[in-house]
């Protein structure tokens, strides 16, 4: 079952249950399914540890609906020898609610301290 490792954590740790390497990709499933309440979403995300290894998460951060009752699994990309093994965690989940927006269309929008100040405007 996904846990917290520490009191506070933000993610909960999962652990691979299964390998299957395709061409370039490392695939680790779960055994795990979900059935997330409407509104929310669960975030994947590859564990900090990770940069110890030559492993790359495929999609960076995975989306997973609420409507998805699918196993959860993680795919890597393979750039080097290192893999997980069967019982590692390999990676951490978050479930969050989240809410439905409207996009509208204008043709102005209210100023802001930032502006458009976009990549490194806000220093180092």
């Amino acid at each position: 079952m996904p846990q917290y490792s520490r009191p506070g954590d933000a993610g909960m740790d999962v652990c691979a249950v299964s390998k299957n390497e395709t061409g370039k990709y490392l695939e680790y499933g779960t055994g795990l399914a979900f059935e997330l309440p409407l509104s929310h979403v669960m975030l994947v995300f590859p564990r900090s540890s990770i940069s110890k290894t030559d492993l790359i998460m495929a999609n960076s951060v995975g989306v997973l609906d609420a409507g998805y009752r699918g196993e959860l699994r993680f795919r890597f990309r393979k750039n080097g020898s290192d893999d997980y093994a069967i019982g590692d965690r390999i990676g951490q989940i978050m479930v969050m609610p989240y809410p439905q927006v409207e996009i509208e269309e204008t043709e102005e929008l209210v100023d802001s301290d930032r502006g458009d100040g976009g990549f490194g405007s806000t220093g180092n």
